[in-house]
């Protein structure tokens, strides 16, 4: 599709808004047949170049996936498009979003977005959310902010969007700071930014990435899983209760993980930070710190994960670990990102 105006690329993952099909729905339709099925894209007066890189529910997008879509998405930057479009399933959004985040050290917008209403269905989204993911990525306003997620005409720092429902359309949300801007009558209006730009150097495409483990804090489990778990990763990130406590049972047995390995405590309630210095008992946040684990802040738990992975990748020591998640989990506006973060 031609135009005269800036020109961004849109690629195909695959994922609910490519599902078709009856008895069950899958991945069918190719990046060209939703760019077409797009009512007013010839009056956005913006140049597309439509790829089909992937056709796979969201559940199965990998990692190697996505540092290979970096070093497609770098080419066609370099080619001169102004941003791009990532389709894919909403299950992995906020993860793969993240990971592109770090990997992109451009100006140029990456916008991901998706649907929760297959094209069999009525009132399917995916049209909605690819228009208005194209108008965000071809703004100059979205200019520098990494990447984006774009639901439901709003636009979300991957570092911060969650999908917080199953199945509502309006399931992508930022709830410790609301979305960046919105889209209104065909226009990107950011009204605020992420705090800094944190990118990563990209691994070698095809090279297999450190294995970081997240194991979740229940009621009355004892962590016996715990020291199989970590003899089996090269990090581990611990997602505790509330402002990052777990039993106290577990004391031991995460102390001698962190003399092996880096482990990150994060909070699975979804939003709000870890704390560092309030409670004091054994299991707490100040005990757990004061042992070695680091803290992700205000950092979700599947974010972390993936930080510590990409970070083991680039050959980081603890403390460069650390100061990562004090800067990605914005704990400390002073701290300094341990990486270039421009390319």
């Amino acid at each position: 599709m031609s135009a005269a105006g800036p020109r961004v690329l849109v690629v195909g993952l695959g994922g609910t808004i490519a599902m078709t099909g009856t008895g069950g729905v899958t991945p069918s339709l190719s990046a060209e047949q939703l760019v077409d099925a797009v009512p007013g894209l010839a009056g956005t007066g913006v140049a597309l170049e439509v790829l089909s890189f992937r056709n796979r529910p969201g559940a199965s997008v990998t990692l190697d996936d996505l540092t290979r879509l970096r070093t497609v998405l770098s080419g066609h930057f370099e080619a001169g498009a102004a941003g791009a479009v990532i389709t894919q399933g909403t299950d992995t959004i906020e993860e793969t979003a993240y990971v592109l985040d770090l990997l992109h050290p451009g100006p140029q917008p990456i916008v991901v977005t998706g649907a929760m209403r297959n094209p069999t269905l009525a009132g399917a989204d995916g049209p909605a959310n690819l228009l208005a993911a194209i108008t965000v990525a071809a703004s100059p306003a979205a200019a520098g902010l990494g990447c984006l997620v774009t639901f439901a005409d709003e636009i979300h720092a991957a570092r911060r969007v969650r999908k917080t429902h199953s199945t509502s359309i309006a399931t992508f949300a930022s709830p410790d700071t609301g979305p960046l801007g919105h889209v209104v009558e065909a226009e990107a209006r950011i009204l605020t930014r992420a705090y800094g730009r944190q990118v990563l150097p990209a691994p070698q495409v095809g090279a297999t990435l450190p294995k970081v483990g997240l194991y979740t804090a229940t009621l009355d489990d004892d962590g016996a899983a715990l020291s199989a778990l970590t003899a089996q990763f090269a990090g581990l990130v611990i997602a505790g209760f509330g402002v990052g406590h777990v039993p106290e049972c577990w004391v031991p047995k995460l102390a001698e993980a962190v003399a092996r390995i880096p482990v990150v405590l994060a909070s699975r309630t979804g939003s709000g930070s870890v704390l560092t210095g309030t409670y004091g008992f054994p299991g707490s946040e100040r005990d757990l710190t004061e042992r070695g684990l680091i803290p992700a802040g205000f950092l979700h738990p599947y974010k972390a994960r993936l930080l510590l992975s990409l970070a083991l990748a680039a050959g980081a020591d603890r403390g460069q670990i650390a100061a990562a998640f004090a800067c990605a989990g914005d704990q400390s506006p002073d701290e300094t990102w341990p990486w270039p973060t421009t390319a």
